[in-house]
């Protein structure tokens, strides 16, 4: 492998029913990102069938080219044909960054496309920059520059790693939605428009889908709020989230919640905040209960503003906190919500 002979920050644009998913517009952001450190251009590789009309709304939030992959059978996901697609385009345009978001499908497919093109893959990341490796210099060892430079969170969340794929290409990651921010949108941007397709040639592994479900979900996007009322173990009982959805329906905010509340069967595991969870950055967010481990923190500490209610004074959730009340949610809570209707009303 000529090292020298790859170029360009790719990103694989997903979409579902011809609708682009957030995480494709966030990876086009920090592609463009990566691609001005490395002057080069960052391209979405838009897989799907009949997708060429999302073109444009990749173009207007900042890609620079767009490969499109339409083929017939590419309509609904699966594993195989998808594969074949992106590591084509990675064969055939030779990409130095590919990065692909850690949804189900991304999950599933990162890791297929980098062990059929003999490359590395660093999964879930939350942080992204190109930088030397070694990031510390080692005597007798080179030191090499302009690395993509991924961090993580490693055992059990109770450490950050940051990892570099130094002798193959591309470097390849897969990144948490809701952590990268997309670039402002600008209306009429146009991007080059690339069309690639290897063939398509149905075999025993291609799966065949029979029915698609199409679940009906009533549960709010937390990764769209703007205020999140999140409640932890120490919330005390399932109930008891009803003193947090009158603080959320007086702020017209959204309730969340921690891992410990879904373990316990609380609430659904689409309203996690954390590691395992969502990530998420509100304008406010009242982590209620929550002690504040790393796993937590990591899927909110990019919140504008949080505030931390807790009766141990020594919670490490106050480390990160903006505002934080030590005492008895129970009666800080429901005194806070009416406190605010009649600030509202008065006006």
């Amino acid at each position: 492998m000529n090292i020298q002979d790859y170029k360009g920050v790719f990103v694989f644009a997903q979409q579902v029913d011809n609708v682009l998913s957030g995480i494709a517009l966030e990876l086009v952001g920090k592609g463009k990102d990566l691609a001005k450190d490395l002057n080069t251009e960052v391209t979405a590789v838009l897989v799907g069938s009949d997708v060429k009309g999302l073109a444009d709304e990749l173009a207007e939030y900042g890609a620079d080219k767009v490969i499109v992959v339409d083929d017939p059978e590419l309509k609904e996901y699966r594993t195989e044909p998808y594969a074949h697609a992106l590591a084509s385009v990675i064969n055939e345009f030779k990409p130095e960054i590919f990065l692909v978001g850690a949804t189900a499908i991304g999950r599933d497919l990162g890791p297929r496309v980098s062990a059929r093109i003999h490359t590395g893959l660093t999964a879930d990341c939350t942080q992204l920059d190109i930088g030397d490796f070694p990031i510390n210099p080692v005597p007798g060892k080179e030191q090499l520059h302009n690395q993509l430079l991924m961090t993580r969170p490693a055992f059990g969340g109770n450490t950050i790693a940051t990892i570099a794929c130094p002798d193959f290409r591309p470097q390849m990651a897969t990144v948490r939605p809701g952590v990268m921010q997309k670039a402002p949108r600008e209306a009429g941007k146009k991007a080059v428009v690339v069309e690639f397709n290897p063939g398509f040639t149905p075999n025993d592994k291609y799966v065949e889908i029979l029915e698609v479900v199409k679940a009906v979900s009533d549960v709010a996007d937390i990764m769209d709020a703007k205020i999140l009322v999140s409640g932890g173990r120490g919330v005390g009982s399932p109930e008891n989230f009803k003193i947090l959805e009158d603080l959320a329906e007086v702020l017209g905010g959204t309730v969340s919640c921690s891992r410990a509340v879904v373990d316990a069967g609380w609430k659904p595991k689409d309203l996690q905040v954390g590691q395992t969870g969502k990530t998420v950055r509100p304008n406010v967010y009242f982590a209620i209960g929550i002690s504040g481990a790393i796993q937590h923190v990591a899927g909110m500490e990019e919140s504008d503003i949080i505030v931390a209610i807790n009766k141990d004074e020594t919670a490490p959730i106050f480390e990160v906190a903006d505002y934080g009340i030590v005492g008895d949610l129970n009666k800080i809570v429901p005194a806070l919500t009416e406190r605010l209707k009649a600030e509202l009303a008065a006006k």
